[in-house]
């Protein structure tokens, strides 16, 4: 067979020559503007002429702080092609964290939204390697600022090079790209993508039993872009002709819905929150959504209420999703096997419920303390990845040496699977609860708790026992119309047919919110902290 290198260069190019007729519709502060994919490829050349003329040069990185619009997808190709590394920032990290993984990353130039310029500039006297910064604006003048050297995105592509011309010689093992965790505890970690692993990492994206994507979908990624690459959506959507709707800065759920309405949205991807938040927009307003065929969701689990409703109430299919920023992210999806079309409706739900099958390409192990666990939906072991679009180490960092071990990804997950071959997602190590010796799942009570009526969103967590080591406290948050209307009595005659007795919380307190990380997720140790101040006054 042919060696040819599987980059990212021939994504953009077919894009370029099969699909120049398709478009980028991008929601930016001044209302929706659309490119086809023709002038959308004229532009990323004119990006990546203008960086090279500002110095960029092969395996350098470049920096984004930016949401989800045309400019960042333009950045998403143009840099990766040009050779250098594209280094998605999370705009939501603390200015010490961002100040850090620019200077870890040694990022030669950022491109930055105008609203963001305020959150950069607390950490400019400390960019040490940062040479250049390019603001994304729709307005014809920059804003001030405290940066500098400072350029306008728009007038560097009015003076670039439209025929600017991408290396043939990148290598398919080179660096294309470049995320950090999000850090709940210590300094984010970097995880490097090469060429070879986003090519492949786009192909299972649309392969029809995972995320089927494909020329005729409208595709929304309301995932950020500086969070794991949007989940590759941008990258195959562009490869594969799709129609992107890029929702911008500052959505809101009603901002979603009309964008679902009017674009004729067919796919889209995003956490949980992000999807409570819809439900209830759908729920209070009128919408038509029968344009969707899937939601994706990940991050963290999504609730059984909230999959069964948007699949019994509004007909829209809801595939769970499983993957983190070292996986590319996608690792499993939950994808029905046709034989299990058959089942009941609670059967079919408790299976849309779990993180699904191993996508087509990766390899799996889940390694209890005794070996490998038995397939029966019972035993629990940690999760354990190897593929070529799994990080097989972090960006020069000494915590390698915990993750990846003898050529595995160690998750960090706590995990069953069942006779089929679904994994659900139990536990993070760290965030399981043992109680007498036994170990509790915070996961289960949680979505069993974010079943009821009443409750918006759960989060339990384990607080220090005297006689049983550690005991569960469960956090919840009520919905609008049932504050103050709803005793937490209630909540634990709804768990206990549930679960044996010890699993049962010990108390339940009710919160206006739950702290989040920058990506949507609980921040367990944050609110096990705010729980454990609470019980000990």
């Amino acid at each position: 067979m042919m060696q040819t290198p599987l980059t990212m260069t021939q994504m953009l190019k077919r894009a370029e020559m099969f699909f120049p007729k398709k478009q980028v519709i991008s929601r930016t502060t001044s209302g929706i503007q659309r490119f086809s994919y023709k002038e959308f490829a004229d532009r990323t050349r004119r990006l990546a002429d203008s960086l090279t003329k500002l110095g960029v040069e092969k395996g350098e990185k470049v920096g984004t702080l930016a949401w989800n619009h045309h400019r960042h997808l333009e950045a998403y190709f143009a840099i990766p092609c040009m050779g250098a590394v594209l280094h998605t920032i999370n705009i939501r990290l603390t200015p010490q964290h961002i100040s850090y993984i620019i200077n870890h990353a040694e990022d030669k130039v950022l491109l930055v939204d105008p609203d963001i310029l305020p959150l950069l500039e607390k950490c400019g006297s400390e960019l040490n390697t940062v040479k250049a910064f390019i603001v994304m604006t729709d307005e014809p003048e920059l804003p001030e600022t405290t940066l500098s050297p400072v350029y306008h995105y728009e007038n560097l592509l009015k003076e670039a090079n439209r025929t600017f011309s991408f290396p043939d010689d990148i290598d398919e093992n080179a660096p294309a790209g470049m995320c950090y965790t999000s850090a709940t505890t210590g300094n984010p970690k970097g995880v490097i993508y090469t060429h070879r692993g986003i090519v492949l990492h786009s192909l299972a994206l649309g392969l029809a039993d995972s995320g089927g994507l494909s020329e005729k979908d409208v595709a929304m990624p309301v995932v950020p872009m500086f969070h794991v690459n949007a989940w590759g959506m941008p990258f195959a959507g562009v490869w594969f002709g799709t129609t992107l709707v890029m929702p911008g800065p500052y959505f809101t759920p009603k901002l979603l819905a009309e964008l679902i309405q009017t674009e004729k949205v067919t796919i889209t991807a995003g956490v949980p929150t992000i999807w409570l938040g819809l439900l209830k927009e759908l729920e209070e307003g009128s919408y038509d959504t029968g344009s969707l065929r899937s939601i994706l969701c990940g991050g963290s689990a999504a609730p059984k209420g909230m999959i069964k409703t948007f699949e019994q109430k509004y007909k829209i299919p809801f595939k769970h999703a499983y993957g983190m920023t070292e996986t590319s992210p996608l690792a499993l999806i939950s994808t029905l096997k046709s034989y299990q079309e058959e089942l009941s409706p609670e059967e079919k739900l408790e299976l849309r419920s779990k993180q699904g099958t191993l996508v087509p390409g990766l390899e799996m192990k889940i390694v209890g303390k005794d070996g490998e666990v038995a397939w029966d939906g019972k035993e629990m072991g940690e999760l354990c990845l190897r593929g070529p679009w799994i990080a097989s180490e972090y960006y020069k960092d000494e915590r390698t040496k915990d993750a990846f071990r003898n050529g595995w990804l160690h998750t960090g997950d706590v995990v069953t699977i069942d006779e089929e071959g679904f994994v659900k997602i139990v536990d993070r190590t760290k965030d399981l609860i043992k109680s007498g010796g036994e170990w509790i799942s915070s996961v289960d009570l949680e979505n069993a708790l974010m079943a009821h009526e009443a409750v918006f969103e759960a989060a339990v967590v384990a607080i220090p026992h005297e006689r049983w080591q550690e005991r569960p406290i469960a956090c919840v948050v009520l919905k609008d119309a049932y504050k103050g209307k709803t005793r937490k009595e209630e909540l634990f005659d709804f768990l206990k047919p549930q679960f044996a007795k010890w699993w049962i919380p010990d108390d339940i307190l009710f919160l206006d919110e739950i702290p989040k990380t920058s990506v949507g997720k609980f921040l367990k140790r944050t609110l096990r902290d705010q729980v454990q101040r609470e019980v000990l006054k």
